[in-house]
């Protein structure tokens, strides 16, 4: 009687590929960088997006392995650098807000688009919520009205964000 092999026909399973996300996550960094001291115009400079908050925020939610807490700290260091804030202001804010992000998203299994949103909306609240405190205790004057527009500019870019991002979460 002839042997006949019965996995002769099937195709040997395709070992799926690991997306390494680190290109990605430079390459969202430099694209942030440009878009945050991009110069603008006075009246739109106001509305401008927290870019570095919001792409910090989605590898540090979406990638936990990659990104941490020590990302958010050096990412709030180059913002620092960039919008010529006080040393560690920044970076307090976002390790903080980092922090509570993954602290309230631990128990979400799955993290959905609409779950991220408001979680983002909180976050970037709370991160001007902080800003505001520093630059009082700095004694830094400025128009308040002003100081909560990128509020609602990022609210409105993230799912912008999200949509160029998402393909890189594992």
């Amino acid at each position: 009687m002839p042997h006949h092999d019965l996995t002769q026909g099937l195709s040997k399973p395709k070992r799926l590929k690991s997306r390494d996300p680190l290109l990605p996550i430079i390459i969202s960094l430099i694209i942030c960088s440009v878009l945050v001291v991009y110069p603008l115009p006075y009246a739109l400079a106001v509305w401008r997006p927290l870019f570095f908050l919001l792409v910090t925020l989605f590898w540090v939610l979406c990638e936990p392995g990659w990104c941490g807490v020590w990302f958010a700290f050096f990412t709030g260091l180059i913002s620092d650098f960039l919008l010529d804030g006080m040393l560690g202001q920044h970076a307090f804010s976002y390790v903080l807000v980092a922090f509570l992000g993954r602290y309230f998203s631990r128990n979400q299994r799955v993290l959905t688009f609409s779950n991220l949103w408001i979680i983002i909306a909180l976050a970037v609240f709370s991160h001007l919520v902080i800003q505001f405190v520093f630059q009082k205790m700095a004694d830094i004057q400025f128009p308040v009205t002003r100081h909560w527009t990128p509020w609602l500019s990022s609210i409105l870019a993230w799912p912008l964000i999200y949509g160029l991002l998402k393909r890189w979460r594992m």
